[in-house]
């Protein structure tokens, strides 16, 4: 797949942003990556609310092989064949792949841990400290 046959291939979706990736393209909107168009065909974004309608149609997530194994990557799943020729309900895939890269997006957000906030009111309370003592002087 070349960017040119993507860019048409999402059209009714809307625009999309292409940049290499592995042996072929990352395709994202808003900022946020949703499907993977590598060499072994076009994968899009799926979790929990998702996974099922590709199981439905046969798809299954994506795999590459190690020397040592067979890893398969959950959270992508192959876009079903058919889906090439109907761009509009290619369009609501996408929308329900980007929606789920989006839902995984929120649950990377990072937490601030107990350690690092009691460190950075230690340090606050020593500038406090700090800036009371000058205040003294």
């Amino acid at each position: 797949m070349d960017r040119d046959f993507l860019i048409d291939l999402f059209s009714d979706f809307g625009p999309v942003t292409i940049r290499k990736m592995f042996s072929g393209f990352g395709i994202s909107a808003d900022g946020i990556n949703f499907a993977l168009a590598l060499r072994a065909g076009l994968y899009f974004r799926a979790d929990e609310n998702t996974i099922p309608q590709f199981e439905a149609e046969g798809s299954k997530p994506f795999q590459y092989q190690t020397r040592a194994k067979t890893v398969t990557v959950n959270s992508y799943w192959q876009l079903p064949a058919r889906l090439f020729d109907d761009s509009e309900d290619l369009a609501e895939w996408a929308r329900a792949a980007l929606a789920a890269a989006q839902r995984a997006a929120m649950k990377k957000r990072p937490k601030v841990r107990k350690a690092a906030a009691k460190k950075a009111a230690a340090k606050s309370t020593a500038v406090k400290k700090r800036n009371t003592a000058k205040k003294k002087r």
